[in-house]
């Protein structure tokens, strides 16, 4: 059951879909984060099939600033001027801060739904939202309790505004899925990453799949149906120990 909603903040309002199974009942919260090119029809069929699961998925247009879906709403070819052009546009104003703005908006707005039960929430994130996922346990470590990044570009870079450092914030458990060729997130920086989650000490996996960056995601050319299900099952598997559990 899909229910439209508006999210007020002081930068503007967010359009976004409330997606929760048909049967009446409470559900455990999930913010769910699209990929670049925004909420669409393969990004509410992957929410829609979490929902099914038993959870009140929050879908929200994470580009609200710049305008409503489709985020992309011309010819494009990837890496073209246009696409170059139109990604920075978009990722612009989603400074670090901007983005934990929004995050604490959308935890509030998921903790007052009457159709969501328990303290503890969810956060899913792909390519360019698997670092809002992160920052998510970061801004309200007291209430996300679970964290799912698949193909995460940028986790872990040298700036001093890198996801990564926001680790010692962070009391959820955590599950990176990384690709094996993806230049948002190479070897080297997945090493790196995976040494600072060690040396942060908290509950995470971090594994790299044979597949390319945006795998999961059913309208990316390199999805990868296998690969794709076999994160699907990781990211159920993290919900269902850590959200249902209590």
């Amino acid at each position: 059951m899909e229910k439209p909603i508006e999210i007020r903040t002081p930068e503007g309002t967010v359009d976004g879909l409330l997606i929760q199974p048909e049967t009446e009942g409470r559900w455990p919260g999930v913010l769910y984060l699209t990929d670049i090119f925004g909420v669409r029809d393969a990004s509410r069929g992957m929410a829609s099939r979490l929902a099914a699961e038993g959870y009140a998925v929050l879908l929200p247009n994470i580009f609200y600033r710049t305008g409503k879906p489709p985020i992309f709403n011309f010819p494009f070819k990837m890496g073209d001027d246009r696409f170059v052009s139109r990604l920075n546009e978009i990722r612009g104003p989603l400074t670090p801060d901007a983005m934990e703005r929004d995050l604490s908006e959308y935890v509030d707005f998921l903790a007052k739904q009457p159709s969501v039960s328990g303290k503890a929430f969810g956060a899913v994130g792909f390519c360019f939202s698997g670092q809002l996922a992160l920052r998510a346990a970061a801004v309200r470590s007291g209430q996300i309790g679970a964290v799912a990044s698949f193909h995460g570009g940028g986790l872990y870079t040298d700036a001093p505004t890198s996801p990564h450092l926001v680790l010692p914030r962070v009391k959820a458990h955590l599950y990176f899925g990384h690709a094996t060729e993806d230049h948002a997130m190479p070897q080297e920086a997945i090493g790196k990453f995976d040494r600072a989650l060690a040396a942060w000490g908290g509950n995470y996996e971090s594994e790299v799949y044979d597949a390319h960056h945006g795998w999961t995601v059913p309208d990316n050319p390199s999805y990868n149906e296998p690969q794709a299900e076999r994160a699907y099952k990781k990211l159920t598997d993290l919900l269902r120990s850590t959200l249902k559990s209590n």
